[in-house]
């Protein structure tokens, strides 16, 4: 079982920055696939961005704007969003899964879910 919470959320306008960071419970952070999706009002979730075994995935309207890592040691993995759009408005959830070492970018892919981080980008 893996618990997972997000932060660093906020109010920022547009073109700006935020770094969202999602803590993980357990011993064994480096056996997991991470990913970032997002929902805003009225919409479906969406992949946002993953990292896992065999690379770093991002969904097109982020790529080359937000860049995703982690840190083993500290069992976080990151989102460093730039260059912020109003339409990245939406709640950021962080997930988890076994690391199969294949992409991770579906919702259905993954257990474990945190509870989400506002994020709204002003115009």
């Amino acid at each position: 079982q893996v618990q997972v919470v997000e932060s660093g959320g906020g109010l920022v306008q547009a073109g700006g920055s935020l770094r969202l960071s999602c803590a993980a419970s357990g011993r064994t952070f480096s056996r997991y696939a991470m990913g970032w999706f997002r929902q805003a009002p009225g919409k479906e979730r969406e992949f946002v961005s993953a990292i896992s075994r065999s690379g770093t995935y991002y969904a097109d309207s982020v790529k080359g704007r937000f860049t995703i890592s982690r840190d083993n040691a500290k069992n976080t993995v990151y989102l460093q969003m730039n260059s912020l759009k109003p339409e990245d408005t939406a709640i950021y959830y962080c997930a988890a899964r076994i690391d199969y070492g294949v992409p991770h970018t579906r919702t259905y892919e993954y257990d474990y879910w945190g509870q989400g981080t506002q994020v709204t980008v002003s115009s």
